[in-house]
């Protein structure tokens, strides 16, 4: 058995060349186990200790430098774009999955069937990804702290998969002139107005606690909510429950829909209210200063 320890569980760069090895000594999917810093040793990794030949990143090493630059590995197109979203997935058999993806395109001759049931499987777990990478983009609250530089804005988030660096550009070009950071269990983003930093994980209770402007996006929240409107199985699946904690807004939920149906009621009961009448605003005439 040959173990690749990757540098981390979303080590593309170290996936890819150690894949390029792998395929150039013929080593097959099942001669090969993938190991990151996330998982815990088990059992069988105990046991085959001993039986590693040469083992890790010596197994690799002992891949001749020459057969790799004499292989050719074809891939198509849209393979390196499956493989960056794939491995940002949770899924501890991702690599295994694409490793095995790769030895069959290069024994198939490039064949690459959009039926093939490991296809469609790298592809549902590369959509599991670009789908919370977007809940990351709607969800992240932040809350300003003050610090020897001003004012930063903090969010702690918490994603099942490996995402928060991949999700930050949005967020660096979104508020590019704010100092802010976001904490995550596994590692923090920040950005300082000029690059994007990444550092180590962080606790829950090391993010800042809501402020007074929770207070008011409350209050708006709350305005907005429309009861005759309430969908409460399409609210769960736009926002699911597992990021309400991470959510002010999320307490506000069950009071809301607990009162909807008397709310409703009463919008229903109600006399008609007269419409706002609004002024309209003349035109600018050609030529006038």
């Amino acid at each position: 058995m040959i173990r690749v320890q990757l540098n981390g569980p979303i080590d593309l760069d170290g996936f890819r060349q150690a894949a390029r090895r792998l395929v150039a000594a013929g080593a097959t999917p099942d001669e090969v186990s993938w190991r990151t810093d996330e998982e815990a040793p088990t059992l069988w990794d105990a046991a085959d200790d001993g039986l590693d030949a040469p083992g890790d990143a010596d197994a690799l090493t002992a891949c001749a430098d020459d057969a790799v630059k004499r292989s050719t590995i074809r891939v198509p197109a849209d393979f390196l774009r499956l493989c960056q979203a794939t491995l940002l997935n949770r899924d501890p058999q991702r690599f295994d999955l694409l490793y095995r993806l790769l030895f069959r395109l290069q024994q198939d001759g490039g064949r690459w069937d959009p039926l093939d049931p490991e296809r469609r499987r790298a592809e549902q777990l590369a959509r599991e990804v670009r789908h919370e990478i977007h809940k990351m983009h709607a969800f992240v609250r932040f809350v300003p702290v003050q610090d020897d530089d001003g004012e930063r804005h903090v969010a702690w988030f918490e994603p099942e998969h490996h995402i928060v660096e991949a999700a930050s550009p949005f967020f660096a070009r979104r508020f590019a002139n704010m100092r802010w950071a976001i904490l995550s269990p596994r590692c923090s983003v920040s950005w300082d107005g000029r690059q994007l930093m990444t550092g180590p994980g962080a606790r829950r209770e090391q993010a800042p606690t809501p402020d007074a402007g929770a207070a008011l996006w409350l209050t708006y929240y709350r305005s907005i909510f429309n009861p005759a409107r309430l969908k409460i199985a399409m609210m769960e699946k736009e926002m699911p429950r597992r990021y309400w904690p991470n959510l002010p807004e999320a307490a506000l939920i069950e009071p809301l829909i607990a009162e909807a149906a008397q709310r409703t009621q009463t919008m229903i009961t109600a006399d008609p209210s007269e419409p706002r009448r609004i002024r309209a605003i003349p035109a600018a005439r050609r030529g006038a200063r």
